[in-house]
């Protein structure tokens, strides 16, 4: 299972935020999309686009910062970040 905290910001403040979940353990790239696509609903914010640095970021620190380069409407809001939590043993 993999869970991922986004966070919604805004001039410095989180505006927003919540985990989500995904049980697909078959493929991690999948179950991290289903992932942000779920916040993303939840957030009522438009998707945003998985740029080469945003993967180098996640590989490097399982967290990566969307701005307004990531998505195709403009946006109301500064940068909305995810970051993949630890499992809880």
């Amino acid at each position: 299972m993999i869970r991922i905290w986004g966070k919604v910001i805004k001039s410095n403040k989180i505006i927003m935020d919540d985990v989500a979940t995904s049980d697909n353990e078959d493929n991690f790239e999948v179950a991290v999309k289903e992932c942000i696509n779920e916040l993303c609903d939840k957030f009522d914010i438009s998707k945003p686009y998985w740029l080469d640095t945003n993967t180098r970021e996640y590989n490097r620190r399982r967290k990566t910062t969307f701005n307004e380069d990531n998505f195709i409407e403009d946006i109301e809001f500064d940068r909305f970040i995810v970051e993949q939590l630890e499992d809880e043993k």
